[in-house]
């Protein structure tokens, strides 16, 4: 939190955007041939705005997409229900539970970030969920670094073999002087994304972002409906994809609901 976090990614008009991108630190402007934008639109990503970056393809303004992902997914395109705010999880979720999932903070970062940390760890652990979390000072699954370019905390997905995505990049320069408990929904959020979640306003991003909603279609891959979750807004939700200045969001009962059916 989320993990872009669609997480836009930028802090204006008191919007933080929260970003969740597989790893990537700059993006350059070049031009996306159609071939690859037509293969980000099937595996169900917004194919709009779509820019090349160092580990692949920045897609929805925070998540990065590899060569190998976009080109090596077989099998035959659904669709998937079209609805407006669900919550969705990941094709891969983490395996082998249950599993505690040790995390670090780089030094590089602000000290007040170990709290916020531990704060967003808390979150997780008072769910009684069959993942846990703890932190580490060093090798452990998922590792806080420092992040530079145009987001604020970037992620990625799990991986095929069940484990959860290995880290979770903080600007903390474009995070500014946030209080403790937004910076803790946004890791929350980008550690939502290691483990398997998307957005809550998958279908519809403009719901916490504004500007134009976009109608993602059609995908095979990459975006499961949560069962239980609600059809209709969920404007609190913590893996919403931009979150205001200053503003909390600890999980709320459909947050719960997503959680329990996944890892409860």
């Amino acid at each position: 939190m989320r993990s872009s976090i669609k997480i836009s990614l930028i802090l204006s008009l008191i919007i933080i955007a929260v970003a969740c991108k597989k790893s990537a630190q700059t993006v350059k402007e070049e031009t996306v041939s159609k071939e690859v934008l037509d293969r980000i639109y099937a595996l169900g990503f917004s194919n709009k705005n779509v820019q090349v970056h160092e580990d692949g393809y920045l897609v929805e303004g925070d998540i990065v997409l590899g060569e190998q992902e976009i080109f090596s997914v077989p099998g035959e395109i659904k669709l998937l229900r079209i609805g407006s705010e669900e919550q969705y999880r990941t094709t891969n979720l983490v395996t082998g539970l249950p599993r505690n999932i040790t995390v670090s903070i780089s030094n590089r970062l602000p000290a007040s970030y170990v709290a916020a940390l531990d704060e967003a760890l808390g979150r997780y652990n008072a769910q009684g969920l069959r993942i846990t979390f703890s932190r580490v000072s060093s090798g452990a699954m998922i590792s806080l670094v420092r992040g530079n370019g145009n987001y604020l905390a970037s992620a990625g997905f799990p991986t095929s073999g069940g484990s959860p995505y290995n880290q979770v990049k903080v600007n903390s320069n474009a995070i500014g002087n946030q209080p403790q408990s937004t910076v803790a929904s946004i890791m929350a959020h980008e550690l939502g994304h290691c483990i398997g979640f998307r957005h809550t306003d998958y279908m519809n991003r403009a719901f916490s972002c504004g500007g134009q909603p976009v109608n993602e279609g059609a995908s095979n891959v990459g975006a499961v409906l949560i069962p239980g979750t609600p059809s209709g807004p969920d404007p609190n939700s913590w893996m919403l994809s931009c979150i205001g200045s200053g503003q909390n969001r600890p999980f709320n009962n459909n947050d719960k609901t997503a959680l329990n059916y996944l890892y409860k």
